[in-house]
């Protein structure tokens, strides 16, 4: 279990992470859709997730969504690096009725973000914006190199709910044990 606090002035947050798990989870960001986001990634993930922030959300959600995405992207690099023995590289297309969103992505210790997804007004009071931010945070604190990709919808709440889906099942299936793989580079490091 990986265990990352983080206190700003904007924040205060604390993260558990247990990266072979059953994908439980116990989520209080203070901001309602990431929690139902949060616990969409650890169940399809199969990670344990326990995340809890006290933010400024009377401003609104932006420091909180970023500042969880970072704890968290440090709790899966801390839990990967240095990589060995897994599969590395993860892919997945998921629906949510008329939403379909891929993610392919590589444990690769390159940080790097293409994100192509309509991200405009809001999911209730969530500004749907800092669902890129909290990509870009989660991937570049993690290390990994990400595409999340829409390939078609039109509700904003299954087109963002399927990209977290879509993360995690990819996660899964990167992370897999495979110890035939050794360090799975040609470069032998990551």
């Amino acid at each position: 279990m990986i265990e990352i606090s983080r206190e700003t002035k904007e924040t205060q947050i604390s993260v558990k992470l247990q990266l072979y798990g059953q994908g439980k989870s116990k989520i209080d960001t203070g901001v309602g859709f990431l929690d139902h986001m949060l616990e969409a990634l650890a169940k399809h993930s199969h990670i344990n997730l326990e995340i809890s922030c006290s933010g400024d959300t009377h401003i609104d959600d932006h420091h909180s969504v970023e500042d969880i995405a970072i704890v968290l992207g440090q709790a899966f690099a801390k839990s990967l690096y240095p990589v060995q023995s897994i599969e590395r590289y993860g892919n997945a297309t998921v629906v949510m009725d008329e939403a379909s969103v891929t993610c392919d992505l590589d444990v690769s210790n390159r940080p790097y973000l293409v994100f192509e997804m309509p991200m405009d007004g809001k999911i209730g009071t969530f500004d749907v914006e800092l669902v890129e931010e909290f990509f870009r945070a989660f991937t570049f604190n993690a290390h990994l190199t990400l595409h999340l990709i829409c390939n078609r919808g039109r509700n904003r709440h299954h087109m963002v709910e399927a990209s977290f889906k879509a993360l995690a099942v990819a996660l899964r299936r990167a992370v897999t044990i495979n110890e035939n793989a050794g360090i799975p580079s040609t470069k032998g490091v990551l």
